[in-house]
């Protein structure tokens, strides 16, 4: 029993032409665990790096929102003027008289003289017009004041006649009276007939169209043969004639500068297309108020022009004297537009904006020359959005570029 057993026990031989052996149920039940603990681990690992890339994620949406919630200025120290120098404001040359020349006669014109530019002298004749009509006036009129003076002669002689008869008690005293009244008369009458003369003389002695002044020819609006109207209510002028030596320069001075000119200062005035050349006046003339639209101060400069290089008309650049004291430059694109008025949104300590109303004492174009509202220490931000407002909380981005500083200058230079 024993031996049977152990033989029913024992491994049968393998054939040696089977495949082969399989291995145990027991490995490969350890293998399908270790398979499966590799993919949970893989689905452990995955989801863990889902979360944590949700987290960073979620952290840098966070971080970029509060970063995109902040508002970044860019700001700048107002720059300090040493005051004194000159402001250069605009100015127009103006003849120092200037006149058009209309016509007292009523003709055609007969002919004409001087063209535009000529200089002429005064009392040197322009046109010459011809007037039939005052010309036939003028000789009815002498020949009325002929009568008259006919009529007044044999008045004259009838009085004295009667003036004798009247010291002989041969006449009475009304008809000598009436002698005399006639007489009167015909005085009177020869007098209105040689007003009228004279008045038609001088009418006639306007054929000659003569200069006034002495100056230069710029305009002519006639010519042969045109019907000149006297007048110049509906008529147009002849001639227009400017006097360009002395030359007047009219200049409006803003009113923070009314105080810094006197009459006698001497000024200079340039031209654009006289490069490098400058010509000197004096302040002959100061409006005695100042003009309530602009807000501005009229100056009237007298300049010599003895050799005729500027012309009447021409826009030219004047230095007056600038304001005595300090004041604040500040970029033209710091200021703010609102309906109170002009601000400047400075920074404070603690980030915040303050909304400052100012007074522009002059706009220099690029840059704002400030008479009050800010400090030289004030933090003033450029190119503001228009949205901002007193109170918003900012941040301050790095410095700009030195270029973005206002610059001072020893003479403000007004814009044109």
């Amino acid at each position: 029993m024993t031996e049977k057993n152990h033989a029913s026990l024992a491994i049968p031989a393998r054939d040696p032409n089977e495949g082969p052996a399989l291995p145990p149920r027991h490995v490969e039940w350890k293998r399908a665990k270790i398979a499966l603990v590799i993919v949970l681990a893989l689905l452990a690992i995955g989801a863990a790096r889902t979360v944590v890339t949700d987290v960073m994620h979620s952290h840098s949406i966070a971080t970029r929102t509060q970063q995109n919630a902040q508002q970044y200025v860019n700001v700048v120290v107002p720059a300090q003027t040493d005051g004194g120098g000159d402001t250069t404001l605009p100015g127009t040359l103006r003849g120092f008289v200037e006149s058009p020349i209309y016509a007292r006669a009523t003709g055609y014109l007969l002919h004409w003289y001087v063209d535009i530019g000529a200089r002429v002298k005064q009392g040197q004749v322009l046109a010459d017009l011809d007037t039939p009509e005052i010309d036939q006036e003028l000789a009815q009129a002498v020949a009325q004041r002929d009568q008259t003076a006919s009529s007044l002669g044999l008045a004259k002689s009838s009085l004295e006649r009667w003036q004798q008869l009247r010291q002989r008690d041969a006449v009475s005293q009304q008809e000598l009276d009436e002698r005399q009244s006639t007489y009167n008369q015909d005085v009177a009458n020869l007098a209105a007939a040689d007003a009228n003369v004279k008045r038609l003389r001088q009418l006639e002695s306007f054929k000659r169209v003569v200069a006034p002044f002495a100056g230069v020819v710029t305009q002519r609006n006639v010519d042969v043969g045109d019907l000149i109207d006297a007048g110049s209510g509906t008529s147009r002028a002849l001639f227009a004639l400017a006097q360009s030596d002395p030359l007047r320069v009219f200049v409006q001075l803003p009113q923070a500068y009314a105080q810094n000119v006197t009459v006698g200062q001497d000024v200079t005035v340039s031209q654009a297309e006289l490069p490098g050349q400058q010509f000197h006046g004096k302040i002959t003339h100061i409006s005695g108020a100042i003009d309530v639209p602009t807000r501005s101060l009229q100056v009237e400069v007298t300049l010599p022009n003895h050799d005729g290089r500027l012309r009447p008309g021409a826009y030219v650049q004047v230095a007056v004297p600038a304001s005595a004291h300090a004041r604040l430059l500040v970029p033209g694109n710091a200021l703010l537009f609102r309906a109170e008025g002009p601000r400047l949104a400075v920074v404070d300590g603690n980030g915040h904006v303050r909304l400052h109303k100012i007074v522009i004492a002059q706009d220099l174009g690029q840059s704002l020359e400030i008479e009050s509202g800010i400090d030289a220490s004030d933090k003033v931000i450029i190119n503001p959005s228009d949205s901002i407002a007193d109170g918003d909380h900012v941040t301050i981005a790095p410095q700009q570029k030195q270029s973005q500083q206002p610059q001072p200058a020893s003479g403000a230079k007004a814009a044109s």
